[in-house]
């Protein structure tokens, strides 16, 4: 009974925490879907400064970050990176609570759980932004945004008020002590090398350019069922079904891989299922055809962020938690700042959408075949060396 309140306890933190993000995300994920339409709108010269907006929010937090001096002109620069160092509070903040409130067999479903809750506010803010912009416009919709944004600050303090005593919910949050090892330098590496590429492909190229792909192949107006549909609101609708599901079929993902067989059998094979789609958005299929294809990319990036961001968390509670998971959320940014930079710089060339989808399916097997080889090696090592390593891990 102790262990279902506590579970309770967790979850209820874990979504209030998720729900807050999600209302932050209204206005950032209306932009990538937004941007790529009416980028001569906002004062943009070339379709490549895009790639270079929908990523500053990320290169500003590394410290290396080259800064272009004629773009200091645009207000959007400085908004986009305010925006970067304000996420980064909340994704390093969330990946640190799960951590901290779930045990290692509960860690995938409360991972999902937090994803998937998050997440809705990417799903408000497509939806909503494809249908409004057009109507009202970039700047207002911005604004509408920002203000809905600010109620996560009196909905977080309300909470917490009505919550238990302090002392109650660090007991709350108490965890077994992880039966886990110290993993290997390998297998760090290969999972913060995975989360580069992963968040690269998805929140970088994907998100980025599905919008500009849907225009390429589609036109402005997209008819389905004899109604006419924006590129954007099009857009944003076809990214907002993941965020309808993901609530469910993340936790669920998260849960299956919470199991006796552990997280690696589904991550490979989420991988393999993601190098067979990913390449086929680049094709002029029929376009029923290619709203399957986006659905399942979007099913197989579910199950992938969802069980790697699960193994980050098995793999921080061997180490200083906030430090592997900073490591972790940097090498996230990198990759899905580089996305949309790398993209808009590619397709503005003959074939780029080409290149840029099928070189992600080449990424994605790359990947599956270092997860099939890597932790296995890590295994065979400690073994050798007598030490134990725990089956989840596997």
């Amino acid at each position: 009974m102790a262990g279902s309140r506590k579970e309770l306890s967790s979850s209820r933190i874990i979504a209030v925490v998720a729900l807050v993000t999600a209302l932050s995300l209204l206005g950032d994920s209306m932009l990538y879907i937004a941007l790529p339409i009416y980028w001569e709108t906002v004062g943009l010269d070339s379709i490549w400064q895009v790639g270079l907006l929908l990523s500053i929010n990320r290169f500003i937090r590394l410290p290396s970050n080259p800064l272009v001096g004629w773009v200091y002109k645009n207000a959007w620069v400085l908004l986009r990176s305010l925006w970067g160092i304000a996420w980064s509070f909340f994704r390093i903040g969330g990946l640190s609570i799960v951590a901290l409130l779930a045990d290692e067999y509960h860690r995938g479903r409360l991972m999902g759980l937090y994803n998937g809750l998050y997440r809705l506010g990417s799903l408000v803010g497509m939806l909503l932004g494809g249908l409004l912009v057009p109507i009202i416009g970039l700047d207002t919709v911005s604004v509408i945004f920002g203000l809905a944004t600010l109620l996560g600050l009196p909905f977080m303090l309300f909470f917490f008020k009505m919550t238990e005593s302090a002392d109650e919910t660090e007991r709350a949050g108490t965890v077994k002590k992880s039966r886990t090892i110290q993993e290997g330098l390998g297998y760090k590496i290969v999972l913060i090398s995975t989360g580069f590429f992963i968040t690269m492909l998805y929140q970088g190229v994907f998100t980025s350019t599905l919008s500009s792909v849907i225009e390429y192949f589609y036109g402005q107006k997209i008819s389905i069922l004899d109604v006419a549909l924006s590129v954007t609101l099009f857009s944003g609708i076809l990214q907002g079904a993941r965020w309808i599901w993901e609530p469910f079929l993340g936790k669920n993902f998260g849960k299956w891989s919470d199991g006796s067989r552990g997280r690696l059998p589904i991550f490979i094979a989420s991988l393999i299922f993601a190098s067979i789609t990913f390449g086929f958005i680049s094709i002029d299929l029929p376009l029923g055809v290619w709203i399957l294809v986006i659905i399942l990319v979007m099913m197989g990036a579910t199950a992938i962020t969802t069980v790697l961001d699960a193994i980050a968390i098995d793999t921080s509670k061997t180490t200083s938690v906030v430090s592997f998971l900073t490591l972790y959320s940097i090498a996230q940014d990198v990759g899905a700042a580089l996305g949309p930079f790398i993209s808009y710089m590619l397709i503005e060339k003959e074939n780029g959408f080409t290149y840029l989808y099928w070189g992600g399916t080449g990424i994605f097997i790359i990947l599956a075949i270092l997860w099939s080889v890597v932790p296995l090696l890590e295994w065979k090592v400690k073994r050798d060396k007598g030490e134990y390593i725990h089956s989840k891990q596997l």
